[in-house]
């Protein structure tokens, strides 16, 4: 398995991991990724400056992946961790925490400052992860991201 930035045909896969993950986990649907449009183009929504989207491929079948892009253009010290997503077959293994790590370095090595996310409640296990990587709990959202299920937003200091 390598880890490699997101290609045009690579879309398809990871908007079927994504929302895969959502109907296994019995996610709310409404007020998510799940209805992002850039899900179904994610190669063409981190083409914009200082956005990078990186995806776990095994013998090129794409098997996770994450990204980071500015949360508020009005604030560019600011990126947002996106979209990660894992499917089963590799839970469990590390790559959560390499997609993490290329992540933060990659939002560190564009200038951006702080890096916030958003998740579901019910995603206990990346909230762990994201606390032992220095995130901290926030109040109130930050941006606007639509994602109104998602009542846990994070930040860290970078």
């Amino acid at each position: 398995m390598r880890i490699r930035e997101i290609q045009f045909n690579d879309n398809s896969q990871i908007e079927s991991i994504i929302k895969s993950i959502f109907r296994e986990l019995q996610l709310p649907l409404t007020g998510t990724v799940y209805e992002d449009v850039e899900t179904t183009q994610m190669f063409e929504s981190y083409q914009e400056e200082k956005a990078v989207y990186f995806v776990v491929v095994d013998e090129g079948e794409v098997k996770g992946g994450s990204g980071i892009k500015v949360l508020d253009p009005k604030d560019a010290s600011i990126c947002e961790l996106q979209k990660m997503y894992l499917s089963h077959e590799i839970r469990g293994k590390g790559y959560s925490k390499q997609l993490l790590e290329i992540c933060l370095d990659a939002a560190k090595s564009m200038g951006y400052k702080q890096c916030y996310l958003e998740t579901l409640s019910e995603l206990k296990t990346a909230q762990k992860l994201y606390k032992q990587y220095g995130f901290e709990y926030l109040e109130t959202s930050m941006g606007n991201t639509g994602h109104s299920s998602c009542g846990v937003r994070m930040i860290k200091t970078l």
